[in-house]
């Protein structure tokens, strides 16, 4: 009798949480969401937006803790060793969550030291350039490169970050040259791009619609089959004329091993009522964020998903010698 009162005031408590009840036993306990990137940039603003969500999907107080370098690693490694209790997340990318894992000389393993909770969103690159770039559209810019080899500078979220990986692509492509700034993520590279310290960003739609609705940067394509509807004057690679240049990035949260299974459920479900909320879509929406339809916010769509970014993505990466030093 006594298992059964326990199990039914846990059923009760489950229900009461993602309708947001605050009337509970015992007072909820704070669950971290790590950043891995620096506060401002595209995965900061998305996980602010998503958190701001859970705290009303699971009735807890839900902070984000921005925790950047080294490509998102020292954030994400520092979830690996957090204790699997389900209070501390990590909001990882594709770069965090697959090129790192080719990149980078690790103390933990992308795969084997999460379990997957839920892919959350994606957003193409934006190609753009800093203002006074003597160049109107990608064509232009892609001569311009041509006739002045190396002295264009791209600034990058790093070493195998996003905007490294696909720039290398674009100069094999284009077979342009140019010299590479690393920075501590995107939101700082962006900063000097306003300022006009760099040349060229590979950025991400989050992180570049708001400057470009600004007029403070150009942006030349967006690496997707269709337009922005975040920003529908920018044209695609294909109308602008590097057909096929596409890319994706994207958004999922992960826990440390061993988090219990109701717990990983318990915060599957969370997340689905986040991204099923008319307010998340229009939040994510405004900064080109496209969500996932809702067989792929499972627990096991995000692991299968990451398993085939990492057959795509880890033989370019280890062909291109793209690592750290």
């Amino acid at each position: 009798m006594f298992r059964l009162a326990i199990a039914a005031t846990t059923a009760v408590f489950a229900i009461t949480a993602f309708d947001g009840a605050r009337a509970q036993t015992a007072p909820p306990r704070t669950i971290v969401l790590v950043i891995p990137f620096p506060v401002g940039g595209p995965t900061d603003t998305i996980g602010r937006i998503v958190a701001d969500g859970l705290q009303s999907a699971l009735g807890q107080t839900v902070i984000v803790e921005n925790a950047p370098g080294a490509t998102g690693s020292i954030g994400t490694g520092k979830v690996a060793r957090s204790q699997a209790d389900g209070l501390t997340l990590v909001l990882g990318t594709v770069a965090t969550h697959v090129f790192n894992g080719a990149a980078y000389s690790l103390k933990y393993d992308v795969v084997n030291d999460f379990e997957p909770i839920s892919l959350i969103a994606s957003d193409p690159q934006i190609i753009a350039v800093r203002k006074g770039l003597p160049v109107a559209d990608l064509a232009q810019l892609i001569s311009w490169l041509k006739a002045n080899p190396d002295k264009a500078t791209a600034g990058t979220a790093g070493v195998g970050s996003t905007s490294h990986v696909n720039a290398i692509k674009f100069q094999a492509v284009t077979g342009t040259q140019f010299r590479f700034v690393p920075y501590r993520g995107l939101g700082p590279a962006m900063q000097d791009l306003v300022a006009g310290h760099v040349d060229i960003l590979f950025d991400l739609a989050a992180n570049a619609v708001p400057q470009i609705s600004a007029g403070t940067i150009k942006a030349l394509a967006v690496t997707s089959v269709s337009r922005l509807a975040s920003a529908p004057e920018i044209p695609t690679v294909d109308e602008a004329g590097l057909r096929g240049f596409y890319f994706v990035n994207w958004h999922g949260i992960w826990a440390p091993r061993g988090t219990p299974a109701d717990v990983v459920t318990r915060l599957n479900l969370a997340v689905r009522k986040v991204l099923a909320s008319r307010v998340t879509l229009e939040r994510l929406a405004s900064i080109g964020q496209q969500v996932p339809s809702s067989e792929r916010q499972t627990a096991q769509a995000l692991a299968a998903y990451q398993r085939e970014e990492i057959e795509r993505w880890w033989p370019v990466i280890k062909a291109g010698n793209i690592g750290a030093e």
